[in-house]
């Protein structure tokens, strides 16, 4: 079986340990944090990182997937510091992440030369370290799949073919992007187990889900503590029924926690989580809350296992 590429080098598979599959240390807009670096408080930052880290880390987790791309900050020297700090085991992507908007080098570029640059990350190394990237991140959301998505789209399809890593495609169910993602996939040749569809479970729509589930895919139920999209008690009900239905094989549980994100200012970020928009939003809500509820709901030990630890195994070392 292959080696995983991880910051701090290739880890082997058997290695990989219980798994957070959607997690960032870190998220900001690459632009602004080059153009106004005084807006970062550096070292706090980090110390969130390290809070994240550690904190995954304090429940048995041994790995975290952090699939921040292109616009979300990426920058595998910051991970690499908190990972070798920690000893959390730190696995990297290439991608882009955007739901339309494209800068003028990319629109004037072929799908083939996105690709490459994609390739690059992960045959010879990401921003001018040897740290190489084990799979492709791209995404599709509210505006659904433009032009600009979907090109990023067939450049991921072609950088997996070109050198076997799988694909993390952020979705939108409410715009019911996951079937229009796979159909792309699927023309370009990628193998439907070499794809996970993230944030599925923003839903509780069995049925749509299904529709997912029948391209072959892997599904992220993934973002445990962003109530506004759906709230956890229909989150537990979901993966609980979706376990009866014998789909564990396919499934993933993650919370997509950000350590620190740019999107909002302080008095925003406070006034969502009085709401309740965001709740228990960390590195550790899963195993402290989440696990026990849906083992009192009947998931299993070997369920948890194939969710938490071989589903990611196989997801990131797929047969060639």
């Amino acid at each position: 079986m292959a080696s995983i590429e991880s910051v701090t080098g290739p880890l082997d598979p058997a290695d990989l340990g219980t798994v957070l599959i959607h997690e960032h240390l870190r998220f900001r807009d690459n632009a602004t944090a080059d153009e106004f670096p005084h807006l970062y408080d550096e070292d706090a930052l980090y110390a969130a990182g390290l809070e994240a880290a550690n904190g995954a880390k304090g429940v048995g987790v041994k790995t975290i997937v952090e699939p921040t791309a292109m616009f979300g900050g990426r920058d595998v020297r910051f991970m690499e510091r908190i990972a070798r700090e920690t000893g959390v085991q730190v696995v990297p992507c290439t991608g882009i992440y955007t739901y339309d908007y494209l800068p003028i080098n990319w629109v004037t570029r072929s799908e083939d030369e996105m690709a490459d640059a994609f390739v690059h990350d992960i045959e010879q190394g990401i921003q001018g370290t040897d740290i190489k990237a084990a799979f492709l991140k791209c995404a599709a959301d509210e505006p659904g799949v433009t032009e600009n998505v979907e090109k990023v789209h067939r450049a991921c399809a072609r950088a997996s073919l070109r050198t076997g890593k799988p694909i993390m495609a952020h979705s939108h169910p409410g715009s019911r992007t996951g079937p229009e993602q796979m159909k792309i996939f699927s023309e370009e040749g990628v193998a439907p187990e070499q794809v996970q569809i993230a944030h599925t479970g923003d839903t509780d729509n069995l049925g749509y889900i299904d529709e997912v589930l029948d391209t072959g895919a892997y599904i992220g139920l993934d973002r445990y503590g962003i109530e506004m999209y759906l709230p956890t008690d229909k989150r537990n009900a979901t993966v609980l029924a979706l376990l009866e239905r014998g789909h564990v094989e396919r499934m993933h549980l993650s919370m997509d926690s950000c350590a620190s994100i740019d999107w909002f200012n302080d008095a925003t970020e406070e006034a969502l989580m009085e709401q309740g928009a965001v709740r228990e939003w960390h590195t550790r809500l899963l195993h402290e809350e989440i696990l026990p509820t849906l083992k009192e709901g009947g998931m299993t030990e070997d369920q948890e296992r194939t969710m938490l630890v071989d589903n990611t195994r196989a997801w990131l070392t797929p047969a060639s």
